[in-house]
Formats: C-alpha cells, sequence, structure tokens
C-alpha cells in the first residue's frame, strides 16, 4: 500500500509513539485488504468502549494511547458503554462504574466527543458521500444504505487509528465497484411491523455473509424499520449495505436470487424466542431509540401504569431524550426507565437479576442469551407494551 512522505514518517515513528502504532494499525489493515493507499475522513465512530466487552488489558491500551498524547484529527464519537449516569449505575457494583468512568475519561483526553450512542447520525447527519471510519455495525449498514455515506465495518482499534491519523485504508465500501449488489432479493410478503424487518435481517445476514444484497419491495419502508433490518443483518453476517432500489439495466444472471416468503421470517421470529415465561425486562432501543420512535412509544401508553414486577427500558441517546421533551416524561411517569449511555447488550442485566428479556429487537433477541445470559421473547412493540403496562 503507498504511503505519502509524511505519512511514512508516522509510520517511522518520528512524530511519536502514538501516531506510529495507529499509522502500523491502518498500514497492516489496507494491506491485508488490498487497499491502495490511504483516504481522507470526515468522521469516525468508536466502539469497544463498554467496560463489560473490554476489560481491563484493552483499557491499559487506551491508557497508553493517551499518555502518549495522541489525539483525533477528525470528528469522533463513541458507542454506549456500560453504565448510565443514575438508574443502572446505582444497581451495581460502584468499582465497576468506576472502571466505566476511567474509560470514558481517557476516550474524553484524546478529544472523542462520549455520545455513547449507537445512533451518531441522530445527532449529526453524515454528508452524503462522505467517507467515514465507523465500528458499530447497525450504524455502518444505516450509514451506507440510508444515508449513502461511505464506511467499512471498522473494529474498535482501527476506528480509533484512523480517527487519530485522519485516515482509513482505502478498500472495501469506499470503492465504488465494491457496493454493487451481488444478490437480488424478493420479497413475497409485505412486512407489517419492526419486528419483521428485524426477522428479515437475522435471515438475510445468514444466507449472504458479506454479499451486497438489493431488496424488492421495501421502497416504501419507514428509516425506523431499515434501521432495524441493518442492525439484525449485521448481527448474524458481515453485510455491510443494502440496497433499496435495483437498476433493471444491469446484468443479473451471475448475481444470487433469494426469495422470502411469510413463513421464513416465522420461523426466525419464533427461533429468536426462547421462553414462555413472564418478561423481568421489556426493552426498547437496540439500536437507540429515534425521536419517532419515542413519540410512538408515547402515544401507545395512554395514562396507563407499569406493572411493579417488570422493568421497563428505552435506551436513547442524550440527545434525543432532550429533544424528546414531553414524550421522555411521560414515559418515565409511568414507570418507565428513559437510559441513556448504555443498552441492555452492553450492561449487566445478569447482575440486576434479570433472567428473561422482551424486546421489539431482533439484535437484542440474537445476543441477549449469549451476552446477558438471558432468554428472550422477540414481539412487536405493542405486545411489549401489553406485557409491561397495567390493564
Amino acid at each position: 500500500m503507498y504511503l505519502t512522505k509524511e505519512e511514512e514518517r508516522i509510520y517511522d515513528g518520528e512524530l511519536g509513539w502514538a501516531n506510529q502504532i495507529c499509522m502500523k494499525i491502518l498500514a497492516h489493515l489496507g494491506e491485508l485488504f488490498g487497499a491502495d493507499k490511504l483516504i481522507p475522513i470526515d468522521s469516525a465512530h468508536i466502539s469497544g468502549v463498554s467496560y463489560k466487552t473490554l476489560g481491563d488489558a484493552p483499557s491499559d491500551f487506551l491508557k497508553a494511547l493517551a499518555k502518549a498524547n495522541a489525539k483525533v484529527q477528525v470528528k469522533a464519537t463513541t458507542n454506549p458503554h456500560s453504565i448510565d449516569k443514575g438508574y443502572i449505575c446505582r444497581k451495581i457494583p460502584q468499582e465497576m462504574c468506576q472502571k466505566q468512568r476511567t474509560i470514558t475519561k481517557t476516550f474524553e483526553k484524546m478529544g472523542l466527543k462520549n455520545t455513547l450512542t449507537c445512533t451518531p447520525y441522530y445527532l449529526e447527519k453524515p454528508k452524503r458521500n462522505s467517507h467515514m471510519a465507523w465500528s458499530e455495525s447497525s450504524a455502518v449498514v444505516y450509514a451506507n444504505s440510508v444515508l449513502k455515506a461511505w464506511t467499512n465495518r471498522e473494529g474498535g482499534p482501527s476506528a480509533l487509528a484512523a480517527a487519530i491519523i485522519g485516515k482509513t485504508p482505502n478498500y472495501g465500501m469506499h470503492r465504488t465497484e465494491e457496493r454493487e449488489p451481488k444478490a437480488i432479493v424478493t420479497l413475497n410478503t409485505k412486512l407489517k411491523n419492526e419486528t419483521e424487518f428485524g426477522a428479515l435481517g437475522i435471515l438475510l445476514g445468514e444466507i449472504l455473509d458479506d454479499k451486497i444484497p438489493a431488496i424488492k419491495g421495501l421502497e416504501s419502508a419507514s428509516k425506523d424499520d431499515l434501521k432495524q433490518l441493518g442492525a439484525a443483518m449485521a448481527s448474524t453476517g458481515m453485510v455491510n449495505m443494502f440496497h433499496l432500489h435495483y437498476d433493471e439495466s444491469i446484468r443479473t444472471e451471475n448475481l444470487e436470487k433469494i426469495n422470502v416468503e411469510r413463513k421464513d421470517l416465522i420461523q426466525v421470529s419464533q427461533k429468536l424466542t426462547t421462553s414462555t415465561k413472564k418478561p423481568d425486562l421489556v426493552f426498547i432501543g437496540c439500536p437507540h431509540c429515534s425521536l419517532n420512535e419515542i413519540k410512538r412509544i408515547s402515544s401507545l401508553i395512554n395514562n396507563k401504569k407499569t406493572k411493579s414486577d417488570v422493568e421497563f427500558w428505552v435506551c436513547t441517546s442524550w440527545h434525543i431524550k432532550e429533544k424528546a421533551g414531553k414524550y421522555a416524561d411521560k414515559i418515565e411517569k409511568c414507570g418507565g426507565h428513559i437510559i441513556t449511555d448504555t443498552c441492555a447488550v452492553v450492561t449487566w442485566t445478569e447482575k440486576l437479576g434479570i433472567k428473561t428479556i422482551m424486546t421489539n429487537s431482533a439484535k437484542t433477541a440474537h445476543y441477549a442469551p449469549t451476552l446477558n445470559k438471558a432468554e428472550t421473547i422477540f414481539t412487536p412493540l405493542e405486545n411489549c407494551l401489553k406485557a409491561v403496562l397495567k390493564e
């Protein structure tokens, strides 16, 4: 991979250890995937922020970078971490909360904005055709597919390295030819709600692996539903984008053909439900809720109150919670919790006695059995609310 003279100086350590290690990460990544050069990026989004998933050794590496005066060169945001500012943190060991705060402060020292959300595009929408280095898989698919930005699915270290150098290797989703569809998906059924979009994503991720699909039949889908589709697709496969429109002039004989029937979606939904028990937690907000989703939850609550024996979490960013105003207040007055900075998947739900999680998120239903040691009930929002609200 070609490096400019300035990039070679960084690679050789002339601008310090922190910049050198970041440049070596990007150079080796570029060589691995056949990149021809590094290209400038507009922004980076860093995962690997939660102490629950990060642990102590990677935390020490982050501290070493910060101590070496590593600074980001572009706008850089962070994924959710393992605690919120109040409700959850009061219920788990304070030692764990303190270790999480240390990680957060380390990122701040390097110049990152601790947005602590998996939906950074709600804070600021990236420019169309802008090149980025994002590492949250659901955000990557949404950015490429819905927002028409350009980003690979970075790992946490490579996204941080790209933020510090201000560049990323030119391969994959940064190349026009790599963004062409490799499969055509035909829906032979109409998707009725967000869980069916999620089920479709789980199914396609398993089938496609990393092949980009053009999906026929989703032209009128809402952005919230497309968010669920992409998040689920990224959970079971390595798909980094999808197309909602397919140019019929492109030759299709070499493209994989996939037909999806209603029975396929039913089978996926059934597989994502592992329990028939009463839930301990009803969880909405994976990926983090949009303002429209908060408004919808608020409208469906009416004047009901939550049951005393079921937790009700709605996860979103601080940015959206503040914009939601009276809608967020209504959810909290009914007994629910608007939780920011974290989500059920990256916090210690098992330490809170939560053994069964009901959710409308296919991503959560897919990951909760392993990451949360919890059984799952996968069902649309209306059913989630029925389970947690008093009649």
